[in-house]
């Protein structure tokens, strides 16, 4: 984007989650890291043809505020504001502009915006990762607990059905009663505290998986309609092909719930999107990945009741009378074992889960 002598700075500003232009004296744009390009929907080869106020249209103070700080060399931070960008669309934004000399090359523009629903996401995403993980510890805790106790009941259960043998009774169905369902105990136990297989990684098409999944799922659900928006340019995820199918499986299954198809009157309207797309410089936890593979699964139902989405990922919590609350904290497992992240939004009638999958990491 810019000369050699300055690739480490500009390696570093392409990097950053934050969107960054950089402008001369003259307002004219020196270029734009990634996330500029996704912000202003614009490519850096393009806008730097253009001027700052081709960009950010009918903000007379903010140029204003640029031109003065090319000349006092003050730098400034704008809090909670609002700009109409050259597609029309008005973004809230909290902004800053440091001034930079460089010698004989003279005084360039360093504007650096944060979108404020991005900061919200990202105290999202924190939150959920967080939260996911305390409630995993304290499960691990708590199965450890019951197991042992579990694991005493079933045992005096199969010596007692062997008493009741040497006896020559055959009347053994509450001892199996008792087996059977401390084993289904200690299932469920195992499947709160998540997977513990090792994933076994390959390159996998995501789309493959998709459809896959799709087929799967209009099989058991006549009245489904489950349509297609792919991007084909996504590369291969570097990924376990059976635990990426768990995970879509999952999903789509309790959006298919969500969408209530016992409804014959409306089941006809109910409809899941599948929808993949790049994303680059995409920040999941702690770390910011070049590009990641996004997947969106979406369901015009109902939505998620207000009263769980702040804990839809944690086990046992769900919103289906007849739903075990399993199948999200399992996905939330899996996809962390890939270094990836799922995250939702719903609204009544419009639920997105969102995986984001960092794709080249092997």
């Amino acid at each position: 984007m810019v000369s050699s002598e300055y690739n480490s700075p500009q390696t570093i500003i392409d990097n950053l989650h934050s969107a960054v232009i950089v402008i001369g004296e003259n307002l004219q744009v020196v270029c734009m890291n990634p996330a500029a390009e996704m912000l202003f929907h614009i490519s850096n080869a393009r806008a730097v043809t253009k001027n700052i106020r081709e960009l950010v249209i009918n903000e007379h103070e903010f140029f204003d505020r640029l031109e003065r700080s090319i000349i006092s060399s003050h730098p400034y931070t704008v809090y909670d504001g609002q700009l109409r960008l050259h597609h029309h669309k008005v973004v809230d934004v909290d902004y800053s502009v440091s001034p930079i000399q460089f010698q004989d090359k003279g005084m360039f523009l360093l504007l650096e915006f944060i979108r404020l629903k991005t900061q919200h996401k990202l105290s999202q995403e924190n939150s959920i990762l967080s939260q996911y993980e305390a409630s995993k510890s304290l499960l691990r805790g708590l199965a450890h607990e019951i197991k042992n106790p579990l694991g005493g009941i079933r045992g005096a259960a199969q010596l007692l059905e062997r008493e009741i043998k040497d006896e020559g009774s055959d009347s053994t169905q509450l001892t199996q009663i008792i087996i059977n369902e401390a084993d289904r105990l200690k299932n469920l136990l195992d499947r709160m505290v998540g997977p513990k297989d090792i994933p076994t990684k390959n390159d996998v098409n995501i789309h493959k998986i998709l459809e896959h999944v799709r087929q799967l799922v209009l099989a058991e659900n006549n009245h489904l309609t489950i349509a297609a928006d792919y991007d084909p340019s996504l590369p291969d995820l570097h990924a376990d092909e059976s635990m990426m199918i768990q995970v879509i499986l999952n999903i789509t299954r309790n959006a298919v719930t969500a969408l209530d198809l016992s409804d014959k009157k409306t089941a006809d309207r109910k409809k899941i999107t599948f929808r993949t797309r790049a994303q680059r410089n995409c920040k999941i936890g702690s770390h910011t990945y070049p590009l990641v593979a996004r997947v969106d699964i979406k369901d015009n139902g109902s939505g998620v009741s207000k009263e769980i989405q702040e804990k839809i990922f944690m086990p046992m919590i769900t919103g289906h009378a007849e739903g075990t609350g399993l199948g999200l904290s399992i996905a939330q497992s899996l996809v962390q074992q890939h270094n990836g992240l799922i995250e939702f939004t719903s609204k009544p009638g419009e639920t997105i889960f969102t995986l984001l999958l960092p794709l080249n990491t092997h």
